[in-house]
């Protein structure tokens, strides 16, 4: 009678857990994956189902709260015309997907400049902030506590001490910063919180769904963003020879807000507190000629949005396509559009890192060379790290920001990005990227062929891990 009892409790756990999986309407093959991992490890698949399994944050998004909806409607009242005159119709429909896929707004800014590197990057953020009057709002994923971290520290504590509100917000896991580090910040009435950290006793513990966004806003007028994380591997003036080579943008104008949106929807999340303070939003300007939409991405919205802009940027390109990016794990989609791209006449070159900071993304990454290759597509490695998300199409659209092109970024983290349209930090961009290309190693077919058995079944195997990567 026990054992029937326990075989007939094993069943109802099965099929609960089939049930759980089927609803959740992700891949057949990631389903099945999960399915057999039931089935097979029967305990075991559960607990890495809870761990690691493809759940979704639900979180009061702000934007959907009536008083958040209350400043925003007020904020976009301010500016009813459409900011965007794009002459293309196709890049009119790429903006239109932007904003309904991330629930953002199509906006302006004032400049936009481009900083290549992190010496660049952490000059203009220190001089920002410096000049705060009213507020500096930090999100970042990665924030080291070494020589870089506590140089853009001490610039806060310095104006927290002159009455500037600071909020700082760090991934749960990416930053693990000492108490000997955040004790200045503290002592000067720095809010500080953490992101989703993993805590023993939550049911779901949501270990891969990250904030692996950088961002920095500054009197809700300045705007940082990109991939440069706070560190001095991303410094070529501290690490010299090894620096991560990294791209990130300043933004002044009316699309911080959408900036200022993103980091209080992660504080509340984080913390629970609504921000309301006074000054949070500058007054929209009028006169502001650079078109741009602000494009955050995550596990908590319907759409996975950076992805299809991704998506419908590539298989609109006429002429060319320069993309960069660290982790190169694309999946079914984004493969075959690019693939499609090179096959219909469109130049498309990739900036993939020769070794990446994991040995199995760039494994991974390897894996899909040859059939790009046969596409026609030109494939560049760079010497050292190369940690810069960007891609720009025919000249006249771009993307910078914190997202990889892998299942991670579009799935699983918090991201954000934005999308840049007939700018000239666009030729910026474009003069960057061959700037790159030409320190990269340019792989071959020929190349490809003189590869050995034993690394072809690394990359093939690397390959496996691709949704997890």
């Amino acid at each position: 009678m026990f054992w029937t009892v326990v075989s007939a409790c094993e069943v109802a756990y099965l099929i609960a857990m089939i049930v759980m999986v089927l609803l959740d309407k992700r891949s057949p093959i990631s389903t099945i994956a999960w399915i057999l991992a039931f089935v097979m490890l029967p305990y075991v698949g559960l607990a890495i189902y809870f761990f690691f399994g493809p759940h979704r944050i639900e979180r009061k998004r702000m934007r959907h709260g009536r008083s958040i909806l209350a400043v925003r409607g007020h904020v976009e009242s301010e500016s009813k015309r459409d900011p965007l005159d794009v002459s293309a119709p196709h890049r009119q429909q790429l903006a239109t997907l932007a904003v309904k896929a991330s629930g953002s707004f199509m906006s302006t800014a004032k400049s936009i400049e481009i900083l290549a590197g992190g010496k660049a990057c952490f000059a203009s953020i220190e001089e920002a902030i410096r000049a705060a009057k009213n507020h500096v709002h930090v999100l970042y994923y990665i924030f080291e506590g070494d020589r870089t971290g506590a140089r853009i520290r001490d610039a806060l504590v310095e104006r927290a001490k002159a009455g500037v509100k600071v909020r700082f917000l760090t991934d749960g896991v990416g930053t693990n910063l000492s108490r000997r580090f955040l004790k200045p910040m503290r002592q000067a009435g720095i809010e500080i919180a953490r992101f989703n950290p993993i805590a023993l006793g939550r049911l779901f513990p949501h270990v891969q769904l990250r904030n692996h966004r950088k961002i920095l806003i500054v009197d809700g007028r300045i705007g940082f963003l990109g991939g440069i994380n706070v560190g001095d591997e991303y410094d070529e003036s501290v690490s010299k020879r090894d620096a991560f080579r990294d791209t990130h943008a300043r933004i002044e104008g009316n699309a911080v807000r959408e900036l200022q949106f993103a980091f209080m929807e992660d504080w509340h999340f984080s913390t629970n507190k609504l921000i309301r303070d006074k000054g949070l939003f500058a007054p929209m300007a009028p006169d502001e000629k650079e078109a741009i939409i602000i494009v955050p991405s995550g596990p908590d919205q319907e759409w996975e949005s950076i992805k299809h802009v991704y998506f419908t940027a590539i298989t609109q390109a006429d002429e060319l396509i320069q993309l960069t990016t660290p982790y190169f794990v694309p999946d079914d989609p984004t493969r075959v559009a690019l693939c499609a791209a090179a096959l219909r006449g469109v130049r498309v070159e990739l900036i993939v890192p020769h070794r990446s900071d994991s040995l199995i993304v760039t494994a991974a990454a390897r894996s899909y060379f040859d059939e790009l290759l046969l596409a026609g597509v030109h494939v560049y490695e760079y010497p050292r790290m190369v940690h810069a998300k960007t891609m720009v199409v025919d000249g006249k659209v771009a993307i910078v920001g914190s997202a990889n092109l892998d299942n991670r970024s579009f799935r699983l983290n918090f991201e954000v990005s934005a999308l840049f349209y007939e700018t000239n930090a666009i030729a910026k961009l474009a003069r960057m990227f061959e700037d790159d290309k030409r320190t990269c190693g340019h792989i071959t077919k020929k190349s490809r062929s003189r590869i050995a058995l034993p690394a072809r079944l690394a990359e093939a195997s690397a390959r496996l891990l691709s949704p997890l990567l």
